[in-house]
């Protein structure tokens, strides 16, 4: 019964309005398991796209899907995994035909 209803939120989500974001996230954002925090968190939320560690110390994320669950990980963002300090989290529109399936890390 979960799944269906798990299910069922996706399918309601992908019904609205795409959108894509590309998200840089400074502030100690790294090591502190960013990626993989953004990458469960877009999955949850149903978004497809990818995040990376840049050498300046910020994150660089690309996330794509309903305009609702891009909203809503645009404000998570802030809060970040435990240990995250975020103090800045700057975004402009994408198209989203650059983000791949699923969601990848990358470097």
């Amino acid at each position: 019964m979960l799944q269906i209803r798990k299910e069922r939120t996706r399918e309601a989500a992908m019904a609205g309005d795409r959108k894509a974001a590309l998200v840089r996230i400074t502030g100690r954002v790294q090591g502190v398991c960013f990626r993989v925090w953004t990458r469960d968190e877009a999955e949850r939320l149903g978004l497809t796209g990818w995040v990376r560690n840049e050498s300046d110390g910020s994150v660089t994320a690309l996330v794509a899907g309903p305009d609702a669950a891009v909203s809503a990980m645009l404000s998570r963002f802030w809060k970040g995994p435990p240990g995250a300090s975020v103090t800045d989290v700057a975004s402009e529109d994408a198209s989203s035909s650059e983000a791949p399936k699923g969601f990848l890390i990358t470097r």
